[in-house]
């Protein structure tokens, strides 16, 4: 199997993606990952690849990772934009696979090029909005009319619809939730302790974590609006905002403290805790008792729900993507209000207790060997489809 990135950036898609490709592999199969960038500028910060969590969990378990060399100002993904070298480069890391997966679909302009090698590609879908990236989704449709791609994976019933409503074959996609490592994702008092501890917090003090990269989807000012009023009328309560871009570095991040908090700033700042991207998100999550989510468009099924919910924190959520049906029985859903928002964190912080069987009755429902086991069902297939058996390597290599 071959994979390929667009980069190795911060975010969800690539975190769940990598996990299913060690899934996989731990289940035997052979895999590869092909980078296009091997460094990029996003969330006002430049990200390279050996420095990126997914890079450094692949490469440690033996996943042999390549990249294609280009950097966030040089060069395009159009048709006409790859050069000689970087097309052998890609031709032989196809040559040597059975069924490519395309995370997301901006790989598809490279994939797509004439005189690679002809290999089933499946392409693994993680938004509600396809039509927000018009020239994604028109690769996409004409790697499914050239016979290039021959699935697609749809992480939550959002994406479904969505592609489905944008012209994308019924038949081609096909519904694989999100999971996650639930040996990883599970309450920590420890842990839950420890960090408090070195933040400054007490144990009893309410704390809301917010997981995401600044980026314009996740709505960063309606989450600090909220967060404001929370910290105002919650006199010990705290909120860690974490992910790429989530650092006092970030200039935009820092208007955007200024205009929500104003002149309380200085009095509720001290509560308000940056920690950027972050190694430990499992540890993150268990010492919180809110996970929350302020997006305005583009979630299909949020990874850091999912995450934060195994470790026991109560999901609050905007009413985007799948977010509703994950959080339902265990978690509240809410208007894109800040009002509204504080007074859910309040109400959550109280029923975590009695919230706490619902979130641990979930845990199968999101489970990663459910969805890895899913994910290697539909490969294999592809490869029989295509007359092209997947190779596997003896378990334990």
């Amino acid at each position: 199997m071959l994979s390929v990135y667009e980069g190795f950036f911060c975010g969800g898609a690539r975190i769940l993606h990598s996990d299913v490709v060690l899934g996989l592999r731990e289940g035997g199969q052979q895999h590869q990952v092909l980078s296009v960038h091997r460094e990029v500028y996003r969330e006002a910060a430049r990200q390279r690849m050996e420095d990126d969590t997914c890079y450094r969990t692949l490469t440690a378990a033996g996943v042999s990772v390549t990249s294609l060399g280009r950097t966030f100002d040089t060069g395009g993904m159009g048709p006409a934009a790859f050069t000689g070298r970087e097309l052998a480069d890609t031709a032989r890391a196809m040559a040597g696979a059975d069924v490519v997966l395309s995370l997301k679909e901006q790989p598809l302009a490279l994939l797509s090029q004439p005189g690679l090698p002809r290999r089933p590609v499946v392409v693994c879908l993680h938004r509600s909005d396809p039509h927000n990236q018009p020239r994604a989704l028109e690769d996409l449709k004409s790697a499914i009319a050239a016979g290039t791609v021959v699935a697609c994976v749809c992480c939550a019933e959002s994406t479904r619809a969505a592609y489905e409503n944008a012209g994308i074959p019924p038949a081609l996609l096909h519904d694989i939730p999100n999971g996650v490592d639930l040996a990883r994702f599970r309450p920590d008092a420890a842990g839950r302790l420890a960090l408090r501890t070195c933040l400054g917090i007490t144990p009893p003090a309410p704390v809301v974590v917010f997981a995401a990269r600044y980026d314009g989807m996740k709505n960063v000012p309606l989450f600090l609006r909220a967060a404001r009023a929370w910290l105002a009328g919650v006199p010990d309560s705290h909120v860690l905002m974490c992910g790429a871009g989530m650092t006092p570095a970030n200039p935009g991040l820092d208007a955007d403290i200024t205009a929500a908090f104003g002149h309380h700033r200085g009095d509720l700042s001290s509560r308000l805790h940056l920690l950027g991207v972050r190694r430990d998100m499992e540890t993150v999550y268990a010492a919180a008792d809110v996970v929350a989510l302020t997006s305005s468009w583009g979630e299909a099924a949020p990874l850091c729900l999912i995450e934060g919910m195994m470790c026991g924190a109560v999901p609050v959520a905007t009413d985007v993507g799948d977010s509703a049906a994950i959080v339902r029985g265990s978690g509240i859903v809410t208007p894109p209000d800040p009002q509204a928002i504080a007074r859910a964190w309040t109400t959550a912080t109280a029923a975590r207790d009695t919230l706490t069987p619902a979130l641990t009755a979930s845990r199968e429902r999101f489970s990663r060997t459910r969805m890895t086991a899913s994910y290697a069902a539909l490969l294999d297939q592809v490869a029989a489809a295509a007359d092209r058996p997947v190779r596997s390597q003896p378990l334990g290599r």
